[in-house]
């Protein structure tokens, strides 16, 4: 089976038990969200130290021993990114599985299991039309105050949305065109989703401009944008003048 095939099997299966685990009971949701982390984790790892047993694997759900580092070929996975929504059977949620060599985010699955969705990197879908204005996607609970001042800026409309997964993969979709970071997240949090995005055509970098590099010791990320590469200078323009005082 190749890699992408893997991939996408493993995170759509993930997202099918997380669904079942939801359903089989009337679950408080801290609680819920426990579960449903710890079954996942369980159906990923098992199924990548079982067929990819040679490769690395970072997940935000199992304790890191350091062996990764020495692998070119390191699998990264949230098995809920956005534990809220899966709590709240809310259809942005995602299971993430990626693929990185060398750093490098070269392959990713994204499943939206409540939206009926798998997005892969081997069959990116051809971008659409930008939407006019330009559409934002921004967390439903904490707005950054950067993206609100660059949203401002370019006249872009804002979109509450969930996790991390779901926001990158609506710029993906066509739903939205930016998704602008600036409140840190770790590598489980961007790599498949990235992947994605960049298979798609779709500008993603740190905010500054950098590349972003995955299986490094410290896992946290600071800032990532995601975005439309039609909107990258103005997105950019406005996020300078909004730190620097001058817009």
């Amino acid at each position: 089976m190749s890699d992408g095939d893997f991939a996408a099997q493993i995170a759509e299966a993930a997202g099918k038990l997380l669904q079942e685990v939801r359903a089989s009971q009337d679950w408080e949701p801290k609680a819920l969200g426990k579960a449903g982390d710890h079954a996942a984790n369980d159906l990923l790892c098992h199924a990548i130290t079982t067929e990819r047993p040679d490769d690395g694997l970072l997940s935000e759900e199992r304790k890191c021993d350091g062996s990764r580092m020495a692998k070119s070929r390191v699998w990264i996975i949230d098995p809920v990114d956005g534990t809220r929504e899966y709590g709240e059977a809310r259809d942005d949620w995602a299971v993430h599985v990626a693929l990185c060599i060398d750093g490098a985010p070269v392959l990713g699955a994204v499943a939206l299991p409540d939206a009926g969705l798998l997005l892969r990197s081997d069959a990116a879908p051809a971008l659409g039309p930008l939407n006019h204005p330009p559409r934002m996607v921004v967390s439903r609970t904490r707005p950054a105050a950067e993206a609100v001042a660059v949203a401002e800026a370019i006249g872009a409309d804002l979109v509450p949305m969930g996790s991390a997964g779901a926001k990158a993969m609506a710029v993906v979709r066509g739903t939205a065109d930016i998704y602008l970071h600036s409140g840190g997240q770790h590598e489980w949090d961007s790599a498949a989703p990235v992947a994605v995005a960049l298979a798609a055509g779709l500008h993603c970098a740190r905010l500054d401009g950098t590349p972003l590099i995955y299986n490094c010791d410290d896992t946290y990320v600071h800032d990532l944008l995601i975005c439309r590469k039609e909107l990258v200078s103005a997105v950019t323009g406005a996020l300078v003048n909004s730190t620097t005082g001058n817009g």
